[in-house]
Order: C-alpha cells, then structure tokens, then sequence
C-alpha cells in the first residue's frame, strides 16, 4: 500500500520537476521506510523491483510521455527484469534510482536502473519491456516519435545477450 501512497506523492512533485528527453537519465530520491523491509531489516529483494516500476513511470513522466500514453490506454508490459545486488541498503538509509533507456529494437525497450547511495551503487537492474494498447503492441519507433527524440539506436551486444538469455528460459520452461 506505501507504493501508492510514493506514487501519488511522485506525481504530485513531478509537476515540478523539469522536462528531459527520453535519453538522460531520471532519478528519484527515496528513503527505505519500515515497510519496505524484510526479516534481516534492510530492503527486501522484491521491493527493488516494485520502485523499479516507480522508477520508469518517473522516465516517462520527466520525457512528457505519460498522459500520451494514459490518452492511448497503453500499457507498459515487462517482459525481463535482472537484478544484481552488490550491498544492502538500511532502514531510513537514502537512495537515489537512477533510470535510463539503454536502447530498443523493433518490439522491445531495454532499461537499467541503478539503486545507489552515499557508500556507492548498492544494485543494478536490467529492464526488458514494451507497451501494449487496445489495438496490440505498440512500436518502439511510434512511442520513441510521441516522446519527441529523432534518430535511431543500435541494438548492442548486451541487449542481445538479454534476448538470448530469455530465449534459453523459455526453452527450458518447455521441456520441464
């Protein structure tokens, strides 16, 4: 429930904040509260991924792509989301979510999404993901135009890496 009480504050504030393009960074200042934690009192692994989700919405919201895609009924859907923790954070300990878009391909979208705090980057995640509307899939490149950046990007070698690693975890669900 704390979620929707950060997210009603987070887009109270982001009427404040300045606009950005789609391609810099986003970030949201945040604190661990006392429902955020688990038994060994830091921030439980699956919170990361729900403030991950705060943390895109904050992208969308700073490159002015939200109400265009709340007008279009579209809806983000994450297909991969990697998360690499290198070292807890407290309870009350602030942190800063630092999210940027690494890329897309023809479908997808890709993210990382940093959680750092004063002693350093404490985990990492990698986002894999696309918006769907009531007519389908939406493209990258129609998304990408609304949020008024021109110019495409190449797929890297990471990116990549992460299609075949999804595509290893869909062969081995069919065979199980």
């Amino acid at each position: 429930m704390n979620l929707l009480f950060r997210l009603m504050l987070q887009l109270f504030r982001s009427r404040f904040r300045p606009r950005q393009g789609l391609m810099e960074v986003a970030s949201l200042r945040m604190r661990v509260l006392p429902t955020d934690l688990d038994i060994n009192l830091h921030l439980t692994n699956s919170r990361y991924l729900a403030l991950m989700d705060l943390g895109r919405i904050e992208l969308m919201l700073r490159s002015g792509l939200f109400k265009e895609v709340l007008r279009r009924r579209w809806l983000p859907v994450v297909s991969i989301a990697s998360i690499r923790f290198r070292r807890q954070i407290n309870p009350f300990e602030r942190f800063d979510l630092h999210t940027r878009v690494l890329g897309w391909d023809d479908k997808w979208f890709y993210m990382e999404q940093r959680f750092e705090t004063a002693q350093g980057l404490a985990a990492i995640g990698i986002v894999k993901g696309l918006f769907r509307g009531p007519q389908g899939n939406v493209s990258t490149q129609e998304l990408v135009a609304l949020a008024g950046h021109a110019g495409e990007l190449e797929k890297s070698t990471i990116l990549e890496a992460l299609d075949d690693f999804e595509q290893q975890l869909k062969t081995s669900s069919q065979t199980e």
